[in-house]
């Protein structure tokens, strides 16, 4: 849990608070300049997992619980897969090698690393002919047998239940050859071909969340007895209503890589209506177009959700003689690496995660007011606030709040240069779809799995208005809300405070939406990648304070471009009244923050820590937004020469908080040594 931080208060209409609550929070945005026309070119990210994540999908690896001892290992696990497999851990002979004497802590290891670095989970697996104690292949009678796995499946999943993205159900339980029976296992022999049906059924009911797969090897050539008769399994399963929602390739090729009829078989499978998965990836001597030709068949397939090696390095293999990953034994990537890297659309990151690494003080260089409000006839504007701000297509794309003492609304505006800024013209969205009535404080991100832009913004509730193209203001959607109504949660802590300042992040597997309550509670809620922005749930407190003006509002999180670190900036209120910044750091969104530069004495932004050549036209570092390294809903921002646009108060500005004149000005990071 983070260390306590300051309160900030936040704007509603009719609200009033002292001008010496002012000042805005400069956002630094590493310029990217998109590809032409109104849908933005795939950002790209630096490791695979990232990468397969602008595609909706996930990248993952097999994981040995004895090696998380390893830092050369489980730097890579960390830093480069959003996925992880047990390699023996969840297996019969592992998790109940004695009738009903169950051992999960094996596999609990490698769970608490995942969750703990927001890595999903595949279970493997729960019914399969190897690795299974002597004293299950020994049962003959059919009731017994039967009663054994429903019982050993139920007791897993719902041990993990909760945890588990994903099942491989039943393994392998097809013969090789061109027979396309089954195979001869103690199941098959004692309970015939309705054990995988009953198998499904049970894992369904013990835990319904979890995604139900099928996974065998030497299924991915069309042709094949053994794929057809997978094939027609699967497709009388869906005729029937047998849940089972994907089926898994484990694809465990020869150095000449897929057979060329792969990208079919994924999609003849995928049209049945299951998802498809490469589960356990290896190729001999790694070729690197082998690799590739195998990632783009995923690829070129919709319902192909993920890709999984089996193991980090060479020596991790199970068939380490043909060096078959794409990490040497020294944990170096190999060829093979960068042609994945381009398959899935990324490039290699250049940046080392030591050279990532934020660092513990900052200080700024700020320009002079850069954005003023533009009133019109049907607009007296009296302050300009809560930038958000993206780099696309050659421009800035700036979205604020506008205040007036009739409230609230948002406004558009878009420059090539900041010498340019001043000029813009301003687009009040209240003209758009996104309507009249309180909207305040939004946040812009491309959620690239959707194709979509998203713009979120609190009316009383968090709510959010979808676009296609960014540039054009009368494009949004009218508003929707994240949550029927205050999470209950909130409404305990919330006392005389109020629900402001929504903050949306995703990293591969989930998204999560932050807010305040200027009460010395900041919430965090989640939903998956999938799901969103539908399915916001969970809701906790993800940071507090006693002292509610320490930890206040306008809360910011940001994944740190190059390395394995998050940053959370708050909003506080300092001892003189003035508004400043904290920050902490994390490994991961749900874990627990560090301080960084997080005292008035050691600020993150403060006026303190400001130099401002042009003059001191505020003493307040207000609401704001850094200057992301892209434009997606990682939120990802550069570890160096950072900028933050951010709202500033003349110093000499009293009366009414909603009619108090702010400006917005940009902060650039001085003194960075990276």
């Amino acid at each position: 849990m983070l260390t306590p931080l300051p309160a900030a208060k936040h704007r509603r209409p009719g609200r009033r608070l002292s001008a010496l609550l002012g000042a805005l929070v400069a956002a630094t945005l590493a310029a990217t300049t998109g590809t032409a026309g109104a849908q933005p070119a795939p950002v790209r990210a630096g490791t695979l997992g990232a990468q397969a994540a602008q595609s909706g999908r996930y990248f993952g690896t097999a994981v040995a619980g004895g090696k998380l001892g390893d830092g050369t290992y489980t730097t890579i696990l960390d830093r480069e897969f959003t996925t992880v497999t047990p390699e023996n851990e969840m297996k019969w002979d592992t998790t109940e090698r004695s009738r009903d004497s169950f051992n999960f802590a094996p596999a609990d290891q490698i769970v608490a690393h995942a969750t703990g670095h927001g890595q999903r989970v595949r279970g493997h697996t729960l019914v399969w002919h190897s690795q299974l104690p002597s004293w299950v292949s020994a049962i003959t009678d059919a009731t017994t047998l039967r009663g054994v796995m429903r019982h050993h499946i139920t007791t897993e999943e719902s041990h993990f239940k909760g945890k588990i993205y994903a099942w491989d159900v039943v393994n392998e339980a097809f013969a090789d050859g061109s027979s396309g029976a089954r195979r001869a296992s103690v199941f098959q022999k004692v309970l015939g071909d309705g054990y995988i049906e009953d198998a499904f059924r049970t894992a369904r009911s013990a835990d319904p969340a979890a995604k139900l797969c099928y996974n065998d090897y030497n299924i991915e050539n069309w042709s094949d007895a053994k794929t057809q008769a997978v094939y027609r399994m699967v497709r009388d399963f869906k005729s029937r209503g047998v849940p089972i929602d994907c089926v898994g390739f484990q694809s465990h090729f020869g150095s000449s890589g897929p057979p060329a009829s792969f990208g079919a078989t994924l999609s003849n499978f995928a049209a049945l209506g299951v998802d498809v998965q490469i589960t356990e990836l290896d190729i001999a001597r790694a070729p690197a177009t082998a690799y590739a030709d195998t990632v783009k068949a995923c690829m070129g397939v919709a319902r192909c959700t993920g890709i999984s090696v089996w193991g980090i390095r060479d020596s991790d293999s199970w068939r380490s003689g043909d060096s078959p990953l794409l990490f040497d034994a020294a944990g170096n990537k190999k060829p093979a690496y960068s042609a994945v890297l381009s398959a899935l659309g990324g490039t290699a990151a250049t940046r080392t995660s030591a050279a990532a690494a934020l660092p513990s003080s900052f200080s700024w260089s700020s320009s002079g007011p850069l954005i003023a409000p533009k009133p019109d006839a049907t607009h007296q504007i009296a302050g300009i606030k809560d930038p958000s701000i993206v780099r696309f297509n050659g421009k800035w794309h700036v979205f604020a709040s506008v205040a007036s003492s009739s409230g609230y609304s948002l406004v558009y505006l878009s420059f090539s240069d900041w010498s340019q800024a001043g000029a813009a013209t301003h687009h009040y969205l209240d003209r758009s779809a996104i309507g009249t009535g309180y909207r305040a404080a939004p946040q812009v991100f491309y959620y690239a799995p959707q194709k979509l832009w998203y713009l979120v913004y609190q009316t009383g509730n968090a709510s959010y208005s979808t676009n296609p193209d960014i540039s054009n203001p009368d494009g949004w959607s009218a508003p929707r809300n994240f949550y029927a109504s205050m999470p209950d949660i909130i409404k305990q802590h919330i006392g005389n405070g109020y629900w402001v300042d929504i903050w949306v992040i995703c990293d591969s597997v989930h998204c999560f939406l932050f807010s305040s309550d200027d009460n010395g509670h900041l919430y965090r809620s989640q939903t998956t990648v999938g799901q969103f922005p539908n399915g916001f749930t969970n809701t906790v407190i993800a940071a507090q304070d006693s002292d509610k003006y320490a930890l206040f509002e306008a809360s910011n999180v940001y994944k740190v471009q190059g390395g394995n670190q998050y940053l959370l900036l708050v909003e506080a209120i300092g001892s003189d009244g003035r508004r400043y910044f904290r920050s902490w750091t994390s490994g991961s969104l749900t874990g627990s923050w560090s301080p960084l530069a997080a005292s008035e004495s050691n600020p993150f932004t403060r006026a303190s820590n400001v130099a401002f050549p042009s003059g001191a036209w505020t003493k307040d570092i207000s609401h704001g937004e850094m200057i992301r390294a892209g434009y997606d809903q990682t939120l990802t921002i550069p570890a160096c020469h950072l900028q933050y646009l951010y709202q500033g108060l003349d110093p000499s500005a009293s009366g009414d908080y909603n009619n108090l004149p702010w400006r917005l000005g940009l902060l650039t990071q001085t003194g960075s040594t990276c």
